[in-house]
């Protein structure tokens, strides 16, 4: 059974509970981060701190514990759940004041709440699906503005990924205005010679720890990047594409919409980019 950090507490996670008015639960009012864990260590920590930090702000949410002492909850939990390759979801929400209400409840005495809790996931860096490819579907973006704030608000790419799943595919892209905004729970890239294409940073898409990290490395690699929007017919006449994200790392894409890229294996940049970013992570791992 897993020890889960609930307010202060850690517990076993039946005993863990949340009120049935935090804000979270009723109004999807509430910011959450997931940080990988390879050989026992968290990867980029301090990126996945920093945004949680910013989409706290631009809720006006207060943060309920310091950067110090979230690692050390991290820690702790990777330690007591014996997790070596996994995942540590970390939940902060407005808390609750008793009742329901859409306005927000007194932050000088409503606490937030904070809850964290690991997944053991064995294989994590050495996926199989990475070494397959994923298929992709597009299907049109609906979703609210701001997507920069990692809010809860996730029953849009939940329906996604089951539309996906349904059309016998693994993911799907969203498409707003023609062109494509970002996966369900990812960057989205193609691959053009060496050139590779994201869509430039705004509110229509999540700023990805994993995306600042991938371009970064790709730069230091010598090759071209170029961040602008690009629609899913470009994409499916590109050489190769993939997907960044905290919990696959780099994942190629294989297929779109039914039409296969290049010879419909991974590609190899998305493989390299993949190889730099495991090995480049794991050396400053913490």
């Amino acid at each position: 059974m897993r020890t889960v950090y609930v307010n202060g507490q850690y517990l076993p996670e039946n005993e863990a509970t949340v009120s049935i008015f935090d804000r979270g639960f009723l109004m999807a009012d509430g910011v959450y981060e997931v940080t990988s864990v390879l050989g026992g260590k968290l990867i980029d920590f301090e990126g996945h701190s920093v945004r949680l930090e910013r989409s706290l702000r631009e809720l006006d949410m207060r943060n309920p514990i310091s950067k110090e002492d979230l690692l050390e909850v991290h820690r702790e939990l990777v330690r007591v759940n014996e997790i070596d390759e996994g995942l540590i979801y970390l939940q902060v929400t407005r808390g609750s004041d008793g009742d329901r209400d859409f306005a927000f409840p007194d932050p000088e005495t409503t606490e937030p709440t904070i809850v964290l809790f690991t997944q053991n996931k064995p294989g994590l860096a050495d996926s199989p699906a990475a070494k397959k490819g994923a298929k992709i579907i597009s299907i049109e973006d609906i979703r609210w503005g701001r997507r920069d704030i990692k809010t809860v608000q996730l029953l849009y790419p939940s329906m996604g990924k089951m539309m996906a799943k349904k059309a016998g595919c693994d993911d799907a892209w969203m498409v707003q205005d023609g062109m494509v905004t970002e996966g369900t729970s990812n960057n989205a890239y193609i691959v053009k010679g060496n050139k590779i294409i994201t869509r430039h940073l705004g509110t229509e898409i999540l700023h990805g720890i994993t995306r600042a990290a991938v371009l970064r490395f790709a730069a230091e690699a010598q090759m071209e990047i170029e961040e602008r929007s690009f629609s899913i017919e470009e994409a499916q006449e590109a050489d190769e594409a993939f997907t960044t994200s905290a919990s696959a790392f780099v994942m190629p894409v294989v297929e779109i919409d039914g039409v296969a890229l290049g010879d419909g294996v991974p590609g190899k940049v998305a493989l390299r980019l993949r190889e730099i970013y495991l090995d480049e992570m794991r050396k400053v791992a913490v």
